[in-house]
């Protein structure tokens, strides 16, 4: 193939394009940091263009080519060359290169965990892995409302344990789109099992989906997420430190004829042009112009604002003569998990809502009234201006842990004008304290007068312990200078049932691990190695019967 039929092997609409692969993933793009792969792939092509190439990657979809030089792309970018499709038509690579990547390849398919979508597993100096993924796409006009559901999205597989879950979300070329653009009311992820067969003649009693959530306190499955946050999202840490973990995927707990599956909810604001952002990031009733719920039911003439008012599809109020275009954008989240064994110490996971009386009957609906409402509204204070500082809401309730334990994290969720929640033990001591932090400029992350991250507490390990069934206190306190509608006092710890072993143990037996090489390396190595030279000999017919190729 000759140079201009090879630059015919693009139309133009597939040419080059920048994007940032840091912070692009989904439809088979990887998302990598080119620091942890580049020393894996050289380049030794001496004929290559001025920009040439230093970085080949690629996926199930597309070929991506990092330009070591050139003033076209920076360190952390690449540009998309051509869709698999058409790479066909193209030159093939030298065999050392191929070769290479054909190791690695086989490395990962062997791997005992599966990432869906093709996306890169990353593995830091702890051991902890990592994966990047995008949501499906979404489209927000100025003032419009997303509040979607995604059943079975892109997430590890296999028995793990989570260490973090974290999200913002992004533009097509993955670009963080700050909160005073699109408000991140919340997100959140629950895991739920999946019957696997889809025939029709089962019983019809049978449920499809089995809600798999956290280990409470909230009735009918309110609250049910393993990780879920806000406008904090950037600057709140979700790591669960060593040697804790989420345990998920345990093949034991996985009812028979059903699969693990993850569930994803966003509700995002486009706060672009509206009258009143704040008043649209509470969802004012009045500024949505709405009557009835998502579900047409009735809205109460004391309920003037919260979720009820700002569902999916609903519209806040824009500036007159406002104009502005739609945009796709994503919920770009990274997982981070660990391979389960025995070294990990399991927790479990608690949301409290300020909102719930902590009083349970035997009626599932009396249960509903009085358990967890997840917002409320905080009624401006009356006081002078003078004494506007003692204009601070606290709302408490009591609510009993089921299971105690260990605690090993903790933290609040708040909105706009949230100053601080903490957690109190039956004895009144102090178990946790997270406050807001609120940003001061743009820059995503750092949006003024918005919440952009919440502080968390990692107590020492074994140094605070729960009782079961004791009575925990919950404070959540609101600045009330004015009021705020739709707000909520959420607290989320994480409870282990066993202290792990002593610091200085922990630290020994990880050093012996860590001198330890597993058995069952030196068989994937050994099936690598198969796989590999099967893969080039494969390559090698192949490429003498075909002429029409030509190595670079």
């Amino acid at each position: 193939m000759n140079q201009t039929e090879d630059d015919e092997a693009l139309s133009s609409q597939q040419r080059p394009r920048k994007v940032n692969l840091k912070s692009y993933g989904s439809k088979g793009l990887e998302v990598v940091n080119l620091k942890d792969v580049s020393p894996m792939v050289g380049s030794d092509d001496e004929t290559q263009d001025p920009t040439s190439v230093s970085l080949t990657i690629e996926t199930a979809d597309f070929v991506f080519r990092y330009k070591d030089g050139g003033a076209l792309v920076s360190d952390e970018e690449v540009m998309v060359i051509c869709k698999r499709s058409l790479c066909t038509k193209r030159r093939r690579r030298k065999m050392k290169r191929c070769s290479l990547w054909m190791t690695f390849l086989s490395v990962i398919i062997l791997s005992t965990v599966y990432v869906s979508a093709a996306q890169p597993v990353i593995i830091d100096e702890n051991g902890w892995k990592s994966s990047v993924f995008l949501s499906p796409p979404f489209t927000l006009g100025p003032g419009s409302v997303l509040n979607k559901f995604y059943y079975d999205i892109n997430f590890p597989r296999g028995h793990i344990a989570l260490k973090g879950f974290d999200a913002e979300i992004v533009d097509e070329l993955g670009n963080s789109i700050p909160l005073h653009e699109t408000y991140i009311h919340h997100w959140l992820i629950v895991r739920y099992y999946s019957l696997v067969s889809s025939n029709e003649d089962l019983d019809q009693n049978i449920q499809k989906h089995i809600v798999a959530g956290n280990s409470g306190v909230c009735p009918g499955n309110i609250l049910a997420q393993h990780f879920g946050l806000g406008s904090e999202t950037r600057r709140t840490l979700t790591k669960v430190p060593d040697p804790y973990g989420i345990e998920i995927g345990n093949p034991a707990e996985i009812p028979d004829g059903y699969e693990e599956m993850w569930l994803l909810n966003v509700h995002a604001i486009d706060t672009r042009g509206v009258v009143d952002r704040m008043g649209c990031t509470e969802c004012r009733c009045s500024l949505y112009n709405v009557t009835v719920d998502e579900y047409n039911r009735p809205l109460e003439k004391n309920y003037t604002g919260g979720l009820r008012c700002c569902h999916d599809q609903t519209q806040c109020k824009l500036r007159d003569g406002f104009e502005g275009v739609s945009r796709k954008l994503y919920l770009k989240y990274t997982v981070r998990w660990v391979d389960w064994d025995d070294s990990v110490v399991p927790v479990r996971i608690y949301i409290f809502d300020v909102t719930d009386s902590g009083k349970r009957t035997n009626s599932t609906k009396e249960n509903m009234r009085l358990g967890c409402k997840v917002e409320y509204e905080v009624a401006g204070c009356r006081e002078e201006a003078s004494n506007i500082a003692k204009c601070v809401h606290n709302k408490k309730t009591n609510l009993p842990i089921p299971r105690g334990g260990e605690l090993v994290y903790g933290v609040a969720h708040q909105h706009w004008g949230g100053v601080g929640s903490s957690l109190y033990g039956q004895s009144g001591q102090l178990l946790c304290s997270s406050n807001p932090i609120y940003g001061d400029g743009e820059e995503p992350g750092n949006e003024a007068d918005y919440i952009v991250g919440m502080s968390t507490c990692y107590p020492k390990p074994g140094s605070v312990r729960i009782a079961d069934g004791e009575i925990l206190t919950l404070e959540s306190k609101y600045n009330s200078s004015q009021m705020h509608t739709g707000v909520m006092g959420l607290f989320y710890i994480l409870v282990a049932d066993q202290p792990p072993l002593r610091l200085a143990d922990y630290s020994i037996s990880q050093a012996q691990a860590d001198t330890r090489f597993p058995s069952y390396i030196w068989a994937l190595v050994l099936a690598g190695i198969v796989v590999t030279v099967g893969i080039a000999v494969g390559y090698l017919r192949k490429n003498a019967s075909t002429k029409d190729y030509r190595p670079m």
